[in-house]
């Protein structure tokens, strides 16, 4: 399952670093090219809807084999695809599979661990994650600039195909479970003010995390104008401090729990603007942007633990609108953040970034509140 984690987020945010070669060779602006985020968001939304329903009807292994499968599909239509439309196909089916998975990785751990064992269950999971955004990114860049875009891309093909084969052999038989009356319906979940609060709170960040990550890569080469090795490494710095940030949140979210989901925010919505300022130096740019992978990368775990504490007896119906949430969050920021990039530079962008992401900040707040409130 961690090998198919990793393999799923280094497919679905490869077009980041390799951004720029993709543009050129299918004839299409570094915004359009960047939409292949924006349509794997959406039908990543559309699948965390409605997996809920699938899932209660067939035996969990064999979703989740077939969603693996996809992945390899997806894959291959995109490094062979000979034009933007079928791009978009492929990026279209990779965000089918994040959706299906994501939506249901808390309820598979339910069925494979016992209760005890769930959150280290979910935390060996999110490990493939973290594992993605150290490697993904510089080793795409690299990839590249040896065998293409193309051959990048390609590269995640076998990764996906093990990932089905050790699945296969690996996962017990894991049978379509009872629902309660209701659980389908995700949506019934916003009649509590602190889901709301807290859904808007996660949607408006990864929308402004988003607005500016997606075009990191132009902004590096023509701002910063770094190199190929240099954008490598620039983007493995940012990797390796999302490692470490993964690693040790959970201290910080024993300390204050809202506080550090409220700070992060904050700390990006400076470092975006720090960047408009002092972009254009290589050591100011590389420390600014491992700054970013520490906190950035981190903040998953704390809202996906939030999720946890609010929702204890809905993990599935939580998850799967947690999902859509950030999904349709990816999608309409990687969107804006594309016609922003192409029509006024990257300051536009990167100030849109930073302006969410402290509305993001104040959402944390309002969360907060309504937490403490129901819980007097």
């Amino acid at each position: 399952m961690t090998l198919c984690v990793f393999a799923l987020i280094a497919s679905e945010f490869m077009p980041v670093s390799l951004l720029t070669p993709l543009a050129t060779d299918l004839k299409v602006t570094e915004g359009m090219a960047g939409q292949g985020i924006a349509i794997s968001g959406a039908f990543a939304v559309l699948t965390s809807l409605s997996i809920s329903a699938i899932a209660a009807t067939i035996n969990r292994k064999t979703l989740l084999l077939s969603l693996t499968a996809l992945m390899c599909l997806s894959g291959a239509i995109v490094a062979l695809a000979p034009n933007y439309l079928t791009y978009m196909a492929g990026r279209a089916l990779i965000g089918v599979v994040v959706g299906g998975f994501w939506s249901m990785s808390a309820a598979t751990a339910m069925q494979l661990v016992p209760p005890s064992r769930v959150p280290r269950a979910l935390a060996i999971f999110n490990s493939g994650n973290a594992l993605a955004t150290v490697v993904a990114a510089p080793l795409g860049s690299f990839l590249a600039s040896i065998i293409g875009w193309r051959g990048a891309f390609f590269c995640l093909v076998p990764v996906a195909a093990i990932a089905f084969v050790w699945q296969w052999f690996s996962l017990p038989t894991m049978k379509a479970q009872a629902r309660a009356h209701g659980s389908g319906n995700v949506f019934r979940l916003f009649r509590k003010r602190l889901v709301v609060l807290g859904m808007l709170a996660v949607g408006v960040f990864f929308m402004g995390q988003f607005a500016l990550f997606t075009y990191l890569r132009p902004f590096l080469e023509t701002v910063t104008q770094v190199d190929v090795s240099t954008l490598s490494l620039v983007l493995l710095t940012l990797g390796v401090a999302g490692f470490v940030g993964t690693t040790v949140i959970g201290h910080f979210l024993k300390i204050g729990f809202y506080g550090t989901l409220a700070i992060i925010p904050v700390l990006m919505a400076i470092i975006a603007a720090a960047l408009i300022a002092w972009g254009a130096s290589v050591t100011v740019t590389t420390v600014l942007l491992g700054a970013w992978g520490l906190v950035a990368t981190a903040a998953p775990v704390g809202w996906w633990l939030w999720i946890a504490r609010t929702l204890p007896q809905d993990a599935e119906a939580g998850g799967g609108l947690m999902v859509a949430v950030v999904q349709l969050s990816i999608a309409l920021g990687s969107t804006v953040g594309g016609l922003l990039f192409d029509s006024g530079g990257y300051r536009g962008t990167f100030a849109f970034s930073a302006g969410l992401l402290l509305v993001g900040a104040f959402l944390v707040f309002l969360t907060a509140r309504a937490d403490r409130t129901k819980s007097i």
